[in-house]
């Protein structure tokens, strides 16, 4: 049960191309934002569909991988874990983010949707 804690997983597509940056020539990390969508019936008998975004950071070999082959709107399936940080910025005022820190992609869809 150890293995379940902080563990995500998301089906999704992505909301723009993935931010690469390379860090002191050998490490690269690689931001990017997912949308997931969940449907339902309204009690109206409404179909409606809540879109939630969600901010990945990736590292290592995962940010290799993220940046060869992530691109706009493709479709992929995310294991990671929940991440929680703060800054105070020039006015004093703390500022908070919630990301996932991905370990593990999985591309789904067509291979025609990879970035060459």
């Amino acid at each position: 049960m150890s293995n379940l804690r902080n563990t995500v997983q998301l089906i999704g597509r992505l909301g723009d191309n993935p931010e690469v940056k390379d860090l002191n020539g050998d490490k690269k990390l690689v931001k990017f934002s997912l949308a997931t969508n969940e449907t339902y019936t309204s009690m109206e008998g409404k179909k409606v569909t809540n879109t939630q975004w969600h901010q990945l950071v990736a590292w290592g070999n995962t940010a290799k991988i993220a940046e060869k082959y992530l691109k706009k709107g493709k479709e992929v399936a995310i294991e990671g874990r929940l991440n929680h940080r703060n800054y105070e910025d020039k006015d004093g005022v703390t500022r908070y983010f919630t990301e996932v820190v991905v370990n593990e992609i999985v591309m789904l869809g067509s291979n025609q949707d990879k970035k060459d």
